[in-house]
C-alpha cells in the first residue's frame, strides 16, 4: 500500500513552506508537566507547545484525553486552549486531531472538511518550532482537500509523517506513541498488519520503560498487542493502564481487551464494572457519549457468560435499557445484540430460534445468523432454511450501507460458511456441514480470531460430538482453547469429548479448570456436571 507522493498543498501553503523558518527546533523543556484537567486523573502528558502557560497545562490535559480515545472531552480541551491562546497553532491540530477516531470508525465527509478547516488555521498561525509544524503537516495530509484519495492513503500518509518525526526527534515519548498507534490502524494484508504489530510493540515497550505514566504508551501497547498470538505482551500495560488514568473510562475498560485474549475474567469483569460506571457518569456530565457504556457492557455480558455466571450476563439486557444518553434505537440494538449472544453461548436453541428481530437495526443480521444456528440445531430445518435466506438478504444490505474505514476481513463471509455448515447439519449432509465449517475455522485463523465471538473451531468441535466423533471433537476444541483461552464452552466440550472417549484423567483436568474459572459464582447449568466430576477425584 503506497502513501501520497511529492507534497500535498493546503490552502495556499505548501507543505515546504510551512515547515522553514526556525531551522533548529527549541523544545520548551520548562512546559509544565500535568497529570489532570478540572481534577482529573488522566496520566503523565507533556508535549511542549510554543503557546502561554496556561494553554500548555490544558494542552497536555488535552493530549493525555486523546491518547484515551476520550474523543469528545478532547475537543473541548482544545477548543479551551484556542481561547486561552489565539494564536496557538498546536490547539486547531488538537481539534482536527480530535476528530480521527483510529481504530474505531471513518470521519464523515463533513468531518473531514472540519478537520481540513482546523489544519488549515493550524498552518496559518505556524507552530514557532519545527516540531510543532510537523506535527500539522501530519494531522494536514490526512485531512487535506482531496476527494479522490482513498482511505488507505490518508491513513498511510498521516502514518509515514508522524514516522518521520518520531526519527528526527526520537525522545519525544508522544510522537513515538502517535506512530505506533498509526501503524496498528495501517490497512493490508494479515502478514503486513501483524509486521506492524510487532512493530508498534517493539517502540512502545521502550517507550513503557522510560515513560511509564504516559496512558498512550500503555494504551496503544494494549491495542497492538490485541491478538491471540500477541496478547500475554500486552500483560503488564494492561494492568498498568487502569492505574495510570483512573479517571478515563475507557483507560478502565481498554485492560479487558487483553484480559479477555488470555481467558482473565474476573480481571475482564472487574475492569468493565468499572468503565461502565465511569462511562455513564462521563456522559451525564456531557464529557463522553452512550457508546463508551454500550462497549464496557458488551464485554462484560461475554465474561460473565465465559465465567459460568448466566444470570449475570442476562441481567446485561435490561442494563442496557439505562444508559445514560442512549437513543431508543441503540437501546433495542445493543439490547438484541446481548439477548442474541446469551441465547447462543448458553445453548439455549429453541429460545435463540424464537428471538424477535429488531427491523431497521444493525442487530438484524446477528439476530438471523443467531436464528439460523438456533433453529438448525434444534431439528427446525425449514426455519433454519429460512433464517438463512433472511441472514444473506441482511448482510448483503449491510454491505451495501457499508462506509466504515476499517473493516474485518471476510467476516461477511465467514458468518454465511458458519451458518450454511449448521444448515447442512440440520439437513444431514453431514459431510458438506463438516467442510464448510472446517472453511470457515481456517479463514477465521487466518484472518484473526475475534475476541468475542464464538470460535468456528469450537463450533467444529460441538459438530463432531454431535456426530459421535469425540475424539475428532477433542481435537478441534483443544486447538480453539489455544487461540481463545478459558473459554466456557471449549473447556466443557474438550471435557465431554475426553470423557466419552474414555480419557478419564484429560476430562478431569478439564473440568477441573471449568470449576476452577467459574468458582462459586458460576450458575450455568453444565457446572453441576463439572463439580459432581471433579468432586470424585
Amino acid at each position: 500500500m503506497r502513501g501520497i507522493r511529492g507534497s500535498c498543498a493546503f490552502g495556499a501553503m505548501t507543505v515546504g513552506m510551512f515547515l522553514l523558518g526556525i531551522s533548529s527546533a527549541v523544545r520548551a523543556n520548562a512546559a509544565p508537566k500535568t497529570k489532570h484537567a478540572q481534577g482529573e486523573r488522566l496520566g503523565s502528558v507533556n508535549l511542549p507547545i510554543s503557546c502561554t502557560p496556561d494553554a500548555q497545562a490544558t494542552f497536555n490535559a488535552g493530549v493525555a484525553l486523546l491518547h484515551s480515545f476520550q474523543y469528545q472531552e478532547a475537543e473541548q480541551t482544545f477548543s479551551q486552549v484556542a481561547q486561552q491562546d489565539p494564536t496557538c497553532a498546536m490547539a486547531y491540530w488538537g481539534q482536527a486531531m480530535a476528530l480521527y477516531h483510529q481504530l474505531w470508525d471513518w470521519p464523515s465527509d463533513d468531518t473531514l472538511k472540519e478537520g481540513h478547516t482546523d489544519t488549515s488555521q493550524a498552518m496559518k498561525l505556524r507552530g514557532k518550532t519545527e516540531p510543532e509544524r510537523m506535527y500539522i503537516v501530519a494531522a494536514g495530509v490526512f485531512f487535506q482537500d482531496n476527494p479522490k484519495l482513498s482511505k488507505a492513503s490518508r491513513i498511510k500518509a498521516y502514518s509515514d509523517w508522524m514516522g518521520k518525526i518520531f526519527t528526527k526527534y526520537p525522545d519525544d515519548v508522544n510522537a513515538g506513541a502517535f506512530y505506533a498507534l498509526s501503524l496498528i490502524t495501517l490497512q493490508g494484508k494479515k502478514e503486513d498488519q501483524d509486521a506492524n504489530r510487532k512493530q508498534a510493540i517493539e517502540i512502545l515497550d521502550g517507550l513503557f520503560r522510560t515513560a511509564p505514566d504516559n496512558p498512550g504508551v500503555a494504551h496503544y501497547l494494549i491495542h497492538a498487542s490485541d491478538t491471540p498470538e500477541l496478547a500475554s505482551e500486552g500483560l503488564e500495560a494492561a494492568r498498568a493502564y487502569a492505574k495510570i488514568a483512573p479517571d478515563s473510562s475507557h483507560a478502565l475498560h481498554m485492560p479487558s481487551h487483553i484480559f479477555v485474549r488470555l481467558g482473565l475474567w474476573q480481571e475482564a469483569i472487574d475492569s468493565n464494572i468499572a468503565a461502565a460506571a465511569a462511562a455513564a457518569e462521563a456522559t451525564k456530565a456531557g464529557k463522553a457519549d452512550s457508546s463508551y457504556q454500550f462497549h464496557a457492557l458488551d464485554f462484560l455480558d461475554y465474561a460473565y457468560l465465559q465465567s459460568g455466571q448466566a444470570a449475570k450476563a442476562r441481567s446485561i439486557v435490561d442494563e442496557a435499557k439505562d444508559v445514560a444518553g442512549a437513543s431508543a434505537a441503540d437501546i433495542v440494538e445493543r439490547s438484541a445484540v446481548f439477548a442474541a449472544r446469551n441465547a447462543f453461548e448458553l445453548h439455549q436453541w429453541k429460545e435463540a430460534d424464537a428471538l424477535p428481530v429488531p427491523e431497521n437495526s444493525g442487530a438484524v443480521e446477528i439476530t438471523y445468523f443467531v436464528k439460523t444456528v438456533g433453529a438448525a440445531r434444534s431439528g427446525d430445518v425449514a426455519g433454519a432454511e429460512q433464517n438463512l435466506a433472511n441472514y444473506k438478504d441482511a448482510v448483503a444490505t449491510s454491505a451495501a450501507k457499508h462506509t466504515a474505514g476499517y473493516s474485518v476481513a471476510s467476516s461477511d463471509t465467514l458468518g454465511q460458511q458458519e451458518a450454511e455448515s449448521w444448515v447442512a447439519f440440520a439437513e444431514g449432509k453431514n459431510a458438506d456441514a463438516l467442510a464448510d465449517m472446517r472453511a470457515a475455522a481456517a479463514q477465521e485463523e487466518k484472518d484473526g480470531v475475534d475476541s468475542l465471538s464464538t470460535p468456528a473451531r469450537e463450533m467444529l468441535g460441538d459438530m463432531l460430538l454431535e456426530m459421535k466423533k469425540s475424539a475428532a471433537a477433542l481435537v478441534e476444541y483443544k486447538a480453539a482453547l489455544v487461540e481463545s483461552p478459558n473459554r466456557f464452552d471449549g473447556l466443557y466440550g474438550a471435557a465431554q469429548a475426553a470423557e466419552l472417549s474414555g480419557n478419564a484423567e484429560e476430562a478431569h483436568k478439564y473440568y477441573a479448570k471449568l470449576v476452577e474459572i467459574c468458582g462459586a459464582g458460576g450458575d450455568r447449568q453444565e457446572l453441576a456436571q463439572a463439580r459432581e466430576e471433579v468432586a470424585k477425584k
